[in-house]
């Protein structure tokens, strides 16, 4: 036991001390017009992409298989974030034809099953909200 408290008072001291030193941060400027060239176009092509592959009938019956409704996974990609939806239409560029749809699947259930347990939806009846 006092082995276990002086390694423990170790790390905690090494730790304490690091906390102490500056982190660097690098930051630059982003014109508005850059910004909005790139972010309207492409932020309505993944959903539309995201929502045509969960509406592929393979998609639609393995999702069923794990307890989700097809409108229940819509529903939720439309309230997601742009980023977590780049993602997502990222993964479904990257899956080849037919092939790794269980990786994209698996991904959304992820998504759904954390959004049922932080309490922003209710898809899953076996969780429980933290709220």
């Amino acid at each position: 036991m006092n082995r276990f408290k002086r390694l423990l008072a170790s790390v905690l001291m090494v730790s304490t001390t690091l906390m102490g030193l500056p982190v660097v941060a690098h930051a630059g400027l982003v014109s508005t017009e850059e910004l909005v060239s790139v972010a309207p176009a492409s932020l309505g092509s993944n959903r539309d992409k995201v929502t045509v592959f969960l509406s592929r009938d393979d998609v639609r019956s393995a999702l069923e298989s794990h307890g989700v409704s097809n409108a229940a996974a819509i529903d939720r990609v439309q309230a997601m974030t742009d980023v977590e939806v780049a993602q997502l239409a990222s993964r479904v560029d990257q899956a080849p034809a037919g092939g790794d749809v269980l990786g994209l699947l698996f991904t959304v259930f992820i998504v759904l099953l954390v959004t049922d347990i932080l309490g922003l939806t209710k898809i899953f009846p076996f969780t429980r909200s933290v709220r």
